[in-house]
């Protein structure tokens, strides 16, 4: 739940966001009297501000009572979304690597200790359920895409030790890294290879192989594109070995 929500009392604009994020967790809707427990709020007040929701069209309600968020709503976030530099420049190049692995592909970014998603792409058949959503987040230590970009931001081992600070690493499976020393290693090897892996550190069965997007900076990535596959269909292995095809696709230039 969001931070407006664990607040003990919300007042006016707050409320109103609190409730709208709200409304975003219950794709099947919500009843008033659920939300005012989720927001912590009287049910009076509550109701005004799906009331101003409604009024702008981020929220609606079904015949039934429940409230769900607005056609305005997701009319603006997906033309947002699709209109984005990033998300524009990248889909082509997420196509081309889906379409040539059968997997799902994602562009992600950097965001303190974890990496939110940007966009997404499904194959047509045979596609798994990850955890993953466009605007979700996943820890960056476990995942392909994270390791990639803390390699390129923290340089040293005094680096990772401060970026990990007092916090416990989330132990996702069996195999996540949960030391600063076992994360500096794995940063120091991304460097040396290049590219990055997920060996079902974050999700059983499922593995992946990320790469840099250089698409604001010729020195900095500004995210990492991944393929991530079922293990016993797509071993890492054979992503590993078609390393060079990918940075191909990414970067729109032959493989040496």
């Amino acid at each position: 739940m969001s931070e407006l929500i664990d607040e003990p009392k919300l007042v006016g604009s707050d409320r109103v966001l609190a409730v709208l994020a709200e409304l975003a967790r219950h794709p099947d809707g919500i009843g008033l009297e659920e939300m005012a427990r989720a927001v912590a709020s009287p049910k009076p007040t509550v109701h005004r501000a799906l009331a101003a929701l409604r009024r702008a069209g981020f929220a609606a309600q079904h015949g039934h009572g429940r409230y769900v968020l607005g056609d305005e709503f997701l009319r603006m976030a997906f033309a947002h979304h699709e209109a984005r530099p990033d998300h524009v420049r990248v889909t082509p190049v997420l196509k081309a690597l889906c379409d040539r692995y059968g997997e799902t592909v994602h562009y992600a970014v950097l965001d303190g200790d974890s990496v939110v998603y940007r966009s997404k792409l499904d194959p047509a058949a045979g596609a798994v359920r990850l955890t993953s959503v466009v605007g979700g987040r996943n820890p960056a230590h476990c995942t392909a895409v994270g390791k990639l970009l803390l390699a390129h931001r923290l340089p040293d081992a005094d680096a990772v030790r401060a970026w990990v600070g007092d916090r416990v690493m989330e132990r996702r499976t069996e195999r996540s890294i949960t030391t600063v020393e076992g994360l500096h290693a794995a940063l120091e090897r991304i460097r040396e290879q290049g590219y990055a892996t997920d060996d079902q550190e974050s999700e059983p069965g499922v593995n992946c192989l990320a790469v840099p997007a250089y698409l604001t900076s010729p020195t900095m990535p500004s995210g990492a594109i991944s393929v991530s596959g079922l293990a016993y269909r797509t071993p890492l292995r054979a992503l590993i070995d078609d390393v060079a095809a990918i940075r191909a696709v990414v970067t729109g230039r032959q493989p040496l």
